[in-house]
């Protein structure tokens, strides 16, 4: 029997299918520390988060969690010094002085009024950025009518002519996420957004960052309140001292939290909120597995 050989060739500019690349992460966070006068006040970070992932910065006042968000989104205070790799879809940014607003990432405070000017209707301020795009001013001032909507705001119409100190801080909430659609940011970093708000409204915030993972933008939700980071993210990071002290799912980290700081947190999460939470992510787990 003769055995016939047949050589197969690759061809070298066409990659096997599981070299494809990997698409880069939304953000990467590599070593990244923040210091005030050669005093360490977060030390060295290392985390990503994947277009579309909405992962939850979880821990109490101090722990460096604010000054995170400011550092990511370009905000740092004067004389704090950040060093380490800041990338948002594999582009570097200089860390700690990335202008906000410019695609990377969108910051929201938990006092919104300091993101906004008072003495600007709010309209103007949701048009800057569509006019730099290119958009002539009737187009812009449509889209952040759709802006607005797609942020929650039931009359935008209502809403654009309006200056800050007319709305509530719930609006004024949405508006920011609207204005974070308006300069293209593809990450948003939340800081306590919810904190400040009453139950109802607090309920609409959070219902209006659910739809920002829409079209694969990424959400950095950074708060001390555990049910409503369950009710948002699939991931969480602990941060306590300036320190990542554990990263976990979100719904693992509820059921079995490992560093002792976690455990407090958990701990201390206790109620109804806390248990529809659980509820919440126990039936995505049902799901999943079906």
């Amino acid at each position: 029997m003769r055995m016939i050989i047949v050589s197969m060739r690759t061809d070298p500019k066409v990659l096997p299918r599981n070299d494809v690349p990997m698409p880069a992460p939304a953000l990467s966070v590599k070593n990244f520390a923040l210091t005030h006068a050669g005093r360490p006040l977060v030390h060295p970070l290392t985390f990503s988060i994947q277009a579309g992932e909405g992962v939850a910065l979880l821990g109490a006042s101090g722990s460096g969690k604010s000054l995170t968000a400011s550092a990511l989104t370009g905000t740092l205070p004067d004389g704090i010094t950040a060093s380490g790799e800041v990338s948002f879809c594999g582009e570097s940014a200089a860390p700690g002085r990335t202008a906000a607003g410019t695609g990377n990432a969108a910051l929201i405070r938990q006092d919104p009024q300091t993101s906004l000017n008072p003495l600007v209707p709010v309209g103007k301020q949701l048009l800057i950025p569509l006019r730099r795009s290119g958009l002539n001013r009737a187009d812009a001032r449509i889209q952040a009518a759709r802006f607005l909507v797609q942020a929650g705001i039931a009359d935008p119409t209502a809403i654009l002519f309006r200056y800050t100190g007319e709305l509530s801080g719930g609006q004024l909430q949405r508006v920011c996420i609207a204005l974070a659609l308006a300069c293209g940011s593809r990450t948003l970093v939340a800081d306590e957004p919810t904190t400040a708000l009453d139950a109802v409204t607090q309920a609409k915030v959070l219902a209006t960052l659910r739809t920002w993972g829409a079209e694969g933008r990424s959400l950095l939700f950074i708060t001390h309140d555990l049910p409503a980071a369950a009710s948002l993210c699939s991931r969480a990071l602990v941060m306590e001292g300036g320190r990542i002290v554990e990263e976990a799912p979100m719904a693992e980290l509820l059921r079995n939290p490992r560093h002792p700081y976690t455990r407090r947190l958990v701990e201390a999460a206790t109620g109804a909120p806390m248990l529809a939470a659980r509820a919440l992510l126990a039936t995505a787990d049902t799901a999943a597995a079906a």
